[in-house]
């Protein structure tokens, strides 16, 4: 078994914060600078964030390169002064150009020191290891925080009942957004662990899929047997398994935050991982293969005991009726239909499929 990112580089924002955690207890003075709001085509995203110490060092970044250097001064100065600063920069279409957008926006940006709000830091990276969303709730006028849904003991911000309830409705949607009430504004930065999907086959739809998969987001684990199919070699990057699909998803634990496919054809190594699947709270379940294959399949994990309603879960044969044909095609039609049901789109059409 291995297990390596695919994408090298891409920093989240656990990475920020660990590496703002190490910093500190280094030594260093640290501040942590994070995108709270947007207007037009700003080159990050809100909640991004990039991390500085004391001597100009950072990673991450809030703007693509076109306000990093700014924005670094002002962590440097927070951390002398022990004080948060809101901070407003327009991106212009030149500065936009180069960093890919066609054109310019605003951008506004919290600097917080880091340097006496430890256990804050902490009780962060130790809420990340439940691998469940949870937001940090940053009061943009001093920079006091709090998480949610659970507030430690040693929270410095107590949240008024409408904006607890606005922060709740930004948590549920996963969604980081600034909210505002009564002249009170604070940012509610969602930190989300990543979907993760166990595909069964490392065949060559399998090989399309999880690259585009990763790129989507999702940390991927590849199932089979036959250590031919489900190698290094052919998978790069990826966790593997050899175990068979049964065992093998017992490991996985899939969740609600989880999707598993089969695609092998093969009952031997296909039904075992769906009646596991079944079994769990997935949030996708798809089997690869024709509707006379499907049916077949319903009728042998029936006999397992599910039930209708248990098999009506399963996406079969999976993928969106888009016409694929070759493996990138289908692999294509696969995801789109992954996503689909991620974001609750409930047309008939999501049950069709493509191969």
């Amino acid at each position: 078994m291995t297990d390596a990112p695919l994408l090298e580089g891409k920093e989240t924002t656990l990475d920020i914060l660990r590496t703002a955690a190490e910093w500190r207890q280094a030594g260093k003075g640290v501040a942590l600078a994070t995108v709270v709001a947007t207007w037009g085509s700003s080159p990050r995203p809100v909640g991004s964030q990039l991390v500085a110490d004391d001597r100009g060092n950072f990673q991450g970044s809030v703007s693509g390169g076109c306000v990093e250097g700014a924005v670094i001064a002002e962590s440097q100065a927070a951390i002398k002064d022990g004080k948060s600063r809101l901070l407003k920069f327009g991106i212009s279409n030149e500065q936009a150009w180069d960093v890919g957008l066609a054109c310019g926006g605003k951008v506004e940006i919290l600097v917080t020191a880091v340097n006496g709000h430890e256990p804050m830091l902490d009780a962060t990276l130790k809420a990340a290891e439940a691998r469940a969303p949870f937001a940090i709730a940053t009061d943009l006028d001093d920079g006091a925080q709090t998480l949610l849904p659970s507030a430690p003991a040693h929270s410095e911000l107590t949240l008024a009942p409408v904006l607890r309830a606005e922060a709740e409705r930004a948590l549920a949607r996963e969604k980081s957004a600034p909210i505002e009430s009564d002249g009170k504004r604070v940012f509610v930065n969602v930190i989300a662990p990543p979907r993760r999907l166990a595909i069964v086959g490392a065949v060559h739809i399998a090989q399309q899929l999880v690259p585009m998969a990763v790129l989507a987001g999702y940390e991927v684990t590849v199932i089979d047997p036959r250590s031919a199919f489900g190698s290094e070699f052919r998978f790069p990057g990826v966790t593997l398994s050899n175990d068979w699909p049964d065992e093998a998803l017992a490991a996985f634990k899939p969740d609600a935050r989880s999707a598993v496919i089969t695609l092998t054809h093969d009952p031997k190594l296909d039904d075992p991982a769906l009646a596991g699947a079944l079994r769990s709270d997935a949030f996708f379940i798809g089997a690869l293969g024709s509707r006379k294959t499907h049916a077949s399949r319903l009728e042998r994990l029936k006999e397992q005991g599910f039930t209708d309603a248990d098999m009506a879960r399963i996406h079969g044969p999976v993928g969106l009726s888009i016409g694929a044909i070759s493996p990138a095609e289908i692999a294509i039609s696969v995801l789109a239909q992954m996503t689909q049901v991620l974001h609750g789109d409930k047309s008939p059409e999501k049950k069709d499929a493509a191969a």
